[in-house]
């Protein structure tokens, strides 16, 4: 049982009316728009679309929203965890939905010891038969130990790290591998792809993207650069515009969710405000995230139009010349 993902990770928000309902239409546009720019996944239902704030009865309806939008496109990771009551409602909810896998959230507020933490996911995957990702942050704090048990279930197909503890994450990334078990490994930070080099160097090549959710222009620039190895370009738009978000976002707590619909809604797409406790961004931030965004959508088509004349160039060079026209003598 394995998850493969080829492109940059989705995670989308979840839109809520004005009576703070969740918008399952305005879902279904939210996820269609973005599948032109070829995510590796999509991930409903997570982090970035409020699992924290949902009902098992709306995370079942945003996953099914999800399934039917990408049609088998890419694989569909529905978020779960939470209590262990909860996990297992919303696995059980996600599986019914046709969800291709789980992300594992932390458990509710308490932390146990290793051995709690191993059974708390053995418990959730007894009960389903969809592979699982677990989630290293919060509650979850997973040891290389932890994850070699891990192993031996079948069903636990990939690790997400969300602590920054690079020099763990890579003892856990050689724990696992010396299992012989093939696991998919992501880079969970908020605003992945300032940190995204490190973890590629350690050997978590995968990297989710809540940028992605509010500008897959510059979300899907930065991916391809990252995989081609242009580190030109890539370093380019940390300097000039993951850098000044991760500035913002670090104003106020919440704001890696807050942010993203936000910007959704600067960009003309009304999702609705953030479910308490979070908060929506005050005026002046909103200015601030708006030239942001402006800028982020000068440098990819920027970016764009370079390489548009590298290709053309590379095109032009790579034609066979043709044959200069024989003297009329010769005819």
């Amino acid at each position: 049982m394995t998850l493969s993902f080829d492109g940059v990770l989705f995670f989308p928000v979840t839109p809520f009316d004005r009576r703070g309902r969740v918008d399952l239409d305005r879902f279904a546009e939210h996820v269609s728009s973005r599948l032109d720019f070829a995510p590796g996944g999509v991930f409903p239902a997570c982090g970035t679309g409020e699992f924290h704030a949902l009902s098992t009865r709306e995370i079942g309806d945003v996953v099914r929203a999800a399934v039917d939008t990408v049609a088998g496109r890419v694989p569909v990771i529905a978020g779960s965890g939470g209590s262990l009551g909860d996990a297992l409602e919303t696995a059980r909810a996600a599986a019914d939905a046709g969800a291709d896998g789980l992300l594992l959230l932390p458990p509710y507020l308490v932390s146990g010891t290793t051995d709690g933490l191993v059974a708390w996911v053995d418990a959730i995957t007894a009960e389903t038969d969809l592979p699982v990702v677990v989630y290293h942050r919060g509650t979850a704090r997973y040891t290389p130990g932890a994850i070699a048990r891990l192993a031996e279930n079948p069903k636990v197909v990939g690790f997400k790290d969300g602590t920054g503890d690079i020099g763990l994450a890579q003892e856990i990334v050689l724990a696992a591998n010396a299992t012989g078990r093939e696991f998919a490994f992501f880079n969970g930070l908020l605003t992945a792809e300032l940190s995204q080099g490190a973890y590629r160097g350690i050997g978590i090549p995968l990297y989710s993207s809540a940028a992605f959710a509010m500008l897959p222009e510059l979300a899907s620039l930065h991916y391809r650069a990252y995989e081609s190895g242009d580190e030109a370009t890539r370093m380019s738009l940390l300097e000039e515009f993951y850098r000044p978000l991760v500035a913002l976002r670090d104003e106020t707590p919440g704001f890696g969710v807050s942010l993203i619909k936000a910007g959704l809604r600067l960009r003309g797409v009304d999702v609705g405000s953030v479910r308490p406790p979070l908060v929506d961004p005050t005026p002046a931030q909103e200015q601030r995230l708006q030239a942001i965004l402006d800028h982020g959508l000068e440098l990819a088509e920027r970016f764009a139009a370079t390489a548009a004349t590298a290709a053309t160039t590379a095109a032009s060079a790579a034609a066979p010349e043709s044959p200069a026209p024989e003297p009329a003598a010769a005819r």
